[in-house]
């Protein structure tokens, strides 16, 4: 397909905001690729990142490129290679691209991929009216998933992808965090049968959006002391897993600390400097599992909250924002920073 398009630039390699242009050529594709014509796209806190150039984005990142990966369109043109996708077919990304030849691609572990290439950071992405990626980075839509919806399936993700790694059947589980992915790991727990989810915050009126969700009980860590409130509801055990959404030192160390000995940490968030904790009390003399995860696995927590979406917990009017067209970017900007929650999505 020929002739340009509209979109969003990170024009330069320092701090400073996405550039609307009009004059961007439509990507060409591949032998491997698709052509997705975008219906819309969710701003994620990676672009925000890429705007004020942080060291995530410093070691990643090459303008000029466009931003935006959580996504949902219509393929309008496919590589020779492609015989399991179809122009018409509506489809969301996955944002890991992995190389399919290294150990962990060969192992099970594409999610892990040590050569992944990243859709709207390493490659061009999604804010604007069309897009490429390889086609096997692809996930079919079901007719009944609306495209905003759809857009949810990758940040989402890595909520699920927590509570997968959580094994949280029969458990008591803490969430820390109740943001969108907080409120996601909620249903999560409850959708796949957590005997009792604590979710915690430090914002009321996220608690009680998360008590809808499927929250047993909900604390505000800010007015609290988090570990015994935990201590006291299991009995002085502790729970069996905490799954932490926010990436913040001290929320971590009071996750750890809730955990029973013997337990589990699963750490969602990305905090932005370094953890201190003592390992040795809080971690090595009481055997406490901590694990890492990162995005999804490809393609079985894509599975897991298309179960969870349709579950009787999830709320989705609860994590969806506001919209605005991708020219009007500046003001879904606004509105995040400002702290108005949900995921706001751009329409080119």
């Amino acid at each position: 397909m020929k002739g340009t398009m509209c979109g969003l630039v990170k024009e330069e390699a320092a701090p400073g905001k996405f550039v609307y242009r009009t004059d961007l050529p439509i990507p060409q594709i591949g032998d491997d690729d698709v052509l997705i014509k975008i219906h819309c796209t969710a701003v994620c806190g990676t672009d925000l990142h890429i705007m004020d150039w942080d060291k995530w984005s410093q070691a990643r990142i090459h303008p000029p490129m466009i931003p935006g990966h959580e996504t949902a369109g219509d393929i309008v043109e496919v590589g020779k290679n492609v015989h399991d996708r179809k122009v018409g077919d509506r489809v969301s990304c996955e944002t890991h691209i992995p190389c399919g030849t290294c150990w962990f691609c060969k192992n099970g572990l594409s999610h892990i991929c040590r050569n992944v290439k990243l859709f709207g950071a390493t490659e061009d992405g999604a804010f604007a009216e069309y897009a490429k990626i390889r086609a096997d980075s692809t996930f079919l839509l079901d007719d009944d998933i609306a495209y905003e919806t759809a857009c949810l399936f990758e940040p989402m993700g890595a909520g699920v992808h927590g509570v997968e790694s959580a094994d949280v059947a029969g458990k008591t589980v803490l969430v820390s965090g109740c943001g969108p992915i907080g409120l996601t790991a909620v249903s999560a727990c409850k959708t796949f049968g957590a005997k009792l989810v604590i979710a915690c915050d430090l914002v009321d009126e996220r608690l009680e959006t998360a008590k809808e969700m499927g929250a047993d009980v909900v604390f505000n860590s800010g007015k609290c002391d988090l570990v015994e409130e935990v201590k006291k509801l299991t009995d002085g055990v502790g729970v069996d897993a905490a799954i932490d959404i926010t990436g913040a030192g001290p929320a971590i160390n009071a996750s750890l600390r809730s955990v029973r000995a013997a337990g589990k940490l699963v750490c969602v968030g990305l905090p932005t400097k370094n953890v201190e904790m003592d390992m040795a009390n809080d971690l090595i003399y009481r055997e406490v599992e901590v694990t890492g995860v990162s995005g999804r696995k490809i393609w079985e927590t894509w599975t897991d909250f298309a179960k969870v979406m349709k579950g009787p917990y999830y709320k989705l009017d609860k994590v969806m924002g506001n919209r605005f067209a991708l020219k009007d970017f500046e003001q879904a900007i606004a509105q995040i920073e400002s702290g108005i929650p949900g995921k706001m999505i751009l329409y080119p």
